[in-house]
């Protein structure tokens, strides 16, 4: 076993102590390695270093993944009471280039080192008394507690590789040498690159409920695919097989380069790997915490854009079609090289899990069964999007994890790195990045006569995501007229001035974009980044497109498009975000118009909320809150509904009165009415609902 790291939970067991014992050690290890990783930092100031211009300053790491044990407990009601709100909501989310992240630093006051690991305490002490006391009982399933604390556990092993990655990015008087990641001292020449041939065969991807190890939601399910026989490179690209690519102009020649490709390069300015430096005298090699020369026949750390130039540049001089493997062509190589699955196979096999170096190594160094490298080293880039597979579903605490990627964008990463663990070393962990992104990453080729499958577009089939596109952007029925644009229009007429409005609960976002008729500014806010996304789609790529569903396994594909909705003109005065109504983030603020949309209902704690929007709002801005008020213990406690009960002299309670009592110190209530909306379920089932209008004026 490596003396870094530990392998993942295994998920069945007899002993229910001897469990609780092997995910306390497992968490501690996480924990601890973590927090290793940032010691590679030179001093406390170097938190406040960006390692590239689409990050966050690394403090932000170094308290996200500690936060994001608090906020998914929260979320399932598995603890009541925050640690520190502050941080948790600063550094919830916020890691990859997505819309609804938020990248704005100089909207923070970023706390003190020694505030956030005096914060990462508090949080593994609770984490370790939750392992002790929780309920458990074996297997684990996804329905457990215990699931979410390895959710969180494997989680921040995402965090220590990618975290390595951004001080791998940051310039060498920021870093410094640690013990606990020597650096590979091995190189020498570069072998010559072949091809070796893989038989047909057919494989079945994913996994069902009965795997005895964590998974994300993403590998879950099932595909099958018939793969042809085709021919894979022996070893990974090595610095000089690629070095060749950079001597033959491989940059300037934009016909190597796909559109995308193309604006990677205008954007970058790159004209060679990014952890290639120019020197005098030809090129050094960044590692981790130094610069050393160059090892040609380590692998090379490409991004997929630059992986993809390299096999038309590769293409065009053999006169052979080379591309990248696909995830099926990937899984073919793994099984004819008679790889064994985690627990069975020995870290010691391969370059990974810290077992040998903090760094690549030679090529030719792990052979599986005729080929190198097929797991450890470095990922290897895929010419496969990652999908969801055929009986996906997403889980109820993570919804952000897969969804975002589902976008034809973000292509698979596949066999792990030196500093990958925990579920990213296992044979059917399924991680993907946007093509221009790096992450301890190269590539090897195939010929093969396969072509990866292009979406022009991608159908929401969600069935919940579905019945809300229908709900806001399709049909009206029974002459309810779209609740979306009621709403809007009822808060535009309240609204005195129209500078800046938030839409809370925006869900897939058409109030967002009906408000922006109005308002010079529109920030769009849901806790469901699946909701978010489609607003954000929306405004990226000109369309939404969902399926609709009439009977049975019967749907209708819909599509709508910016142009017909008439928000050309208003799409750069919307955006999306992700977040918690109940704690958001402190630059959501100077509103004109706060709305909250059929959301009092839905939160954990709706006083919370209520107590601290009138912060959120210029002095006379206007509060929207409309809701059904249909109070259910599944979005919230009873003990924290706001009516819908009867107090203990046997009073009625209605919510109305309760926002009366709350609100009236800072609010005045200027107007009610009823405002019906219809949900399609099916071509012959509707929801009609009823909810109440309320407005206030801060005073």
């Amino acid at each position: 076993m490596s003396k870094l790291s530990k392998y993942s939970i295994m998920l069945d067991g007899k002993s229910i102590e001897a469990k609780r014992k092997e995910i306390k050690e497992y968490f501690l290890n996480t924990y601890g390695l973590f927090e290793k990783v940032f010691e590679v930092l030179k001093d406390d100031t170097v938190f406040y270093e960006k390692s590239e211009i689409t990050r966050h300053p690394m403090i932000f790491y170094f308290g996200h993944t500690a936060t994001f044990f608090i906020n998914k407990l929260i979320y399932m009601k598995i603890i009541q009471e925050r640690i520190n709100p502050d941080f948790e909501s600063i550094f919830a989310v916020g890691v990859d280039e997505m819309s609804w992240d938020d990248m704005e630093k100089s909207s923070y006051k970023w706390p003190k080192v020694e505030e956030v690991r005096e914060y990462r305490e508090k949080v593994k002490t609770l984490v370790v008394e939750l392992i002790d006391t929780l309920p458990l009982t074996l297997p684990i399933t996804q329905d457990s507690p215990m699931w979410i604390i390895l959710m969180g556990i494997e989680h921040e092993r995402i965090h220590i590789e990618t975290s390595l990655v951004l001080h791998r990015q940051m310039p060498l008087d920021l870093v410094q040498d640690s013990i606990d990641f020597p650096l590979c001292d091995i190189s020498t020449i570069a072998p010559q690159n072949s091809l070796v041939s893989i038989n047909a065969s057919k494989v079945v991807l994913g996994i069902d409920n009965s795997n005895p190890l964590y998974g994300w939601d993403n590998e879950y399910g099932i595909y099958e695919e018939s793969v042809s026989e085709f021919k894979v490179a022996k070893y990974l690209v090595s610095n000089e097989e690629y070095m060749a690519f950079v001597n033959a102009g491989g940059y300037e020649k934009l016909t190597y380069w796909d559109e995308e490709g193309q604006k990677f390069l205008d954007l970058s300015g790159a004209k060679y790997p990014p952890f290639w430096v120019k020197t005098d005298d030809g090129f050094k090699y960044r590692s981790l915490t130094q610069e050393i020369a160059m090892p040609l026949d380590w692998p090379v750390d490409v991004n997929a854009l630059e992986a993809e130039a390299f096999c038309r540049y590769k293409s065009e001089l053999d006169e052979v079609e080379y591309q990248l493997p696909s995830e099926a062509e990937y899984r073919v190589i793994y099984e004819q090289s008679k790889l064994e699955n985690i627990p069975n196979f020995h870290e010691s096999r391969a370059n990974l899990d810290f077992y040998h170096y903090a760094s690549s190594c030679p090529v030719n160094e792990f052979e599986f069964n005729g080929i190198y490298d097929v797991v450890g080293n470095v990922w290897q880039w895929s010419r496969t999007p990652i999908r969801p597979f055929e009986g996906f579903e997403v889980h109820e605490a993570y919804d952000d994890f897969s969804v975002p990627t589902f976008d034809e964008k973000h292509a698979l990463i596949l066999g792990s790195s030196w500093a990958s663990s925990g579920n990213l070393i296992t044979k059917y962990s399924r991680y993907a990045f946007r093509k221009h992104f790096y992450q301890n990453a190269g590539f090897r080729y195939v010929v093969t006569s396969a072509q990866e499958d292009k979406e022009v577009d991608v159908y929401e089939s969600d069935e919940l995501i579905s019945q809300y596109c229908e709900f806001q952007y399709g049909d009206t029925h029974f002459g309810v007229e779209n609740f979306a644009i009621s709403t809007a229009e009822i808060a535009s007429k309240f609204a005195v001035h129209k500078g800046k409005a938030l839409d809370l609960g925006c869900a897939t976002g058409r109030a967002t974009y009906e408000l922006a008729k109005s308002f010079d500014e529109v920030q769009g806010i849901d806790f469901s980044v699946r909701f978010v996304q489609v607003g954000a789609k929306l405004k990226d790529e000109g369309y939404v497109a969902f399926s609709s569903k009439e009977e049975g396994e019967i749907t209708r594909n819909k599509k709508v498009t910016l142009e017909e909705l008439g928000y050309e003109k208003l799409k750069d005065k919307v955006s999306f975000w992700q977040g918690d109504a109940c704690n958001l983030k402190p630059n959501f603020t100077k509103y004109d118009l706060v709305m909250a949309t059929n959301l009092i209902d839905r939160l954990y704690n709706p006083k919370l909320f209520l107590d601290t929007i009138d912060e959120r709002l210029n002095d006379g801005g206007i509060l929207v809150i409309t809701s059904p008020y249909t109070w259910q213990e599944s979005s919230t406690e009873k003990a924290f509904w706001l009516g819908g009960y009867k107090d203990e002299a046997g009073n009625e309670v209605k919510t109305i009165e309760s926002l009366k009592n709350i609100l009236f110190e800072k609010f005045e209530l200027i107007h009610t009415q009823d405002l019906e909306f219809v949900i399609k379920e099916t071509a012959r089932k509707y929801q009609h609902t009823i909810s109440e209008v309320s407005v206030w004026r801060k005073k």
